[in-house]
C-alpha cells in the first residue's frame, strides 16, 4: 500500500482521469500535489480512510510550507529547512520531490497537547443529498477525524477518540506515537451509522475523564438537543478545556431540492411529512441561515469555535480552521 500510495503522489493524473470539478490540466496538475483541495466526490475514489488522509495532511502541510505561514508550518508539520552539517538520513525526500526544498524530519518527545475528537454517529450522519457522487456526513466526518488526528500526532500531541449516538459506542483513550495512529485508523473505518443523537451525554462523559485541560473537537450534523449540547460545551470550556466545534452540513440541508413536492423524512424517529416545496422554499431557507446563527451567538462568546462545514468543499477548508486554533494554542 504505502508504495502504491507513494507512487499515485508522484504521478499526475491525465486530464479528465477523476470525475467531478477537475475540469482542465492546470487544476488537474494542481490536485494531483494537492489532495487536500479535492472535493469529497473526487476524493473518496482515492482509495481507503488511512490513504486518503494521509494524502490529504501531505498536501495540506505542502500548501503551508508555500505560504506566509513559512515559519510555523515548517514547525507544524514537524519539519524545517536543510541546514548544512544536518543528518541526510532525516531528509525527507517526499517533500522535496514536491517541492524542490529540502526538509529535515524534527522528532518531539513530549507531549505539547492531549485532544480528544468526538465522532457524531446517528442515523442522520449516514444521510446524502446525492448518493451518486456526494460522501455521506459520516464520510466525511471519518475522514476529517483521521486527518485531523495525523496532525496532531505528527506535532507529538496526544490524541484520543469517542463515537457517539444516544451513548457512546467507541472509545479510544488519548495517546501519542504511530501505533496511536494505525489503532485510530483502525476504529474509525468500522464506525456506521446508527441510533439517535445525544451530544451532550458524550461531552459531560469526556468532561468527566479528562483529567487535565485539553482540546476537545466535536464532528457533528448537530441534529441534537441544542440547549442541552450548548450547557455541554459551555461546561467543557467553564472547566478550562479549548473547544473546537465543526458542524458538518451537507449542501441539500441548505436548500431544498428543484421539485413542486418534497417528502421529509427523520431517519431517528421514522417521522414523514409531504410539504410543497415552493410554499416554504424561502422560509425554510431562512430558517436554517438562522438556525446556524443561533449555534454562533450562543458558542462564540463563550469561546468556543464554532465552524460550519459544508460536506461538498475540500477537507483543508477545515484544516485551515483547526490550523488557526492550534496557532492561537501556542
Amino acid at each position: 500500500m504505502g508504495g502504491e500510495r507513494a507512487a499515485w503522489l508522484r504521478r499526475a493524473p491525465v486530464a479528465g482521469s477523476f470525475p467531478g470539478s477537475m475540469t482542465n490540466d492546470t487544476r488537474t496538475a494542481r490536485a494531483a500535489s494537492r489532495p487536500d483541495l479535492l472535493d469529497p466526490a473526487t476524493l473518496s475514489q482515492l482509495g481507503g480512510i488511512e490513504l486518503i488522509a494521509r494524502s490529504v495532511v501531505e498536501g495540506f502541510l505542502m500548501g503551508l510550507h508555500r505560504s506566509p505561514h513559512r515559519g510555523f508550518s515548517a514547525e507544524f508539520a514537524e519539519l524545517r529547512a536543510y541546514q548544512a552539517g544536518d543528518d541526510l538520513r532525516y531528509i525527507d525526500w517526499r517533500m522535496f520531490g514536491r517541492s524542490d526544498r529540502y526538509y529535515v524530519k524534527q522528532f518531539e518527545e513530549e507531549t505539547n497537547l492531549r485532544a480528544h475528537i468526538l465522532v457524531d454517529v446517528s442515523e442522520s450522519m449516514g444521510w446524502t443529498s446525492d448518493a451518486a457522487t456526494l460522501p455521506s456526513k459520516l464520510w466525511y466526518a471519518k475522514h476529517l477525524a483521521a486527518s485531523l488526528a495525523l496532525i496532531l500526532l505528527r506535532q507529538g500531541d496526544s490524541v484520543g477518540l469517542a463515537a457517539f449516538h444516544d451513548e457512546i459506542v467507541e472509545r479510544v483513550h488519548a495517546r501519542g506515537g504511530r501505533r496511536q495512529w494505525h489503532e485510530l485508523v483502525r476504529r474509525l473505518k468500522s464506525l456506521e451509522h446508527t441510533g439517535g443523537t445525544s451530544a451532550e451525554g458524550a461531552l459531560r462523559d469526556v468532561a468527566v475523564r479528562l483529567r487535565r485541560r485539553g482540546l476537545v473537537i466535536l464532528l457533528s450534523d448537530l441534529l441534537v438537543a441544542p440547549e442541552e449540547t450548548k450547557t455541554a460545551l459551555k461546561f467543557l470550556r467553564h472547566h478550562g478545556h479549548e473547544v473546537l466545534v465543526f458542524h458538518l452540513i451537507d449542501p441539500g440541508e441548505r436548500e431544498l431540492p428543484a421539485a413542486s413536492e418534497a417528502r421529509f423524512f427523520d431517519p431517528e424517529t421514522g417521522e414523514e411529512l409531504l410539504v410543497s416545496v415552493a410554499d416554504i422554499r424561502s422560509e425554510y431557507r431562512e430558517a436554517v441561515k438562522e438556525a446556524l446563527a443561533e449555534w454562533e451567538r450562543a458558542l462564540r462568546p463563550q469561546g468556543i469555535d464554532y465552524v460550519v462545514v459544508d460536506t461538498d468543499q475540500p477537507l483543508s477548508r477545515a484544516l485551515r480552521s483547526y490550523l488557526r486554533k492550534r496557532e492561537r494554542l501556542g
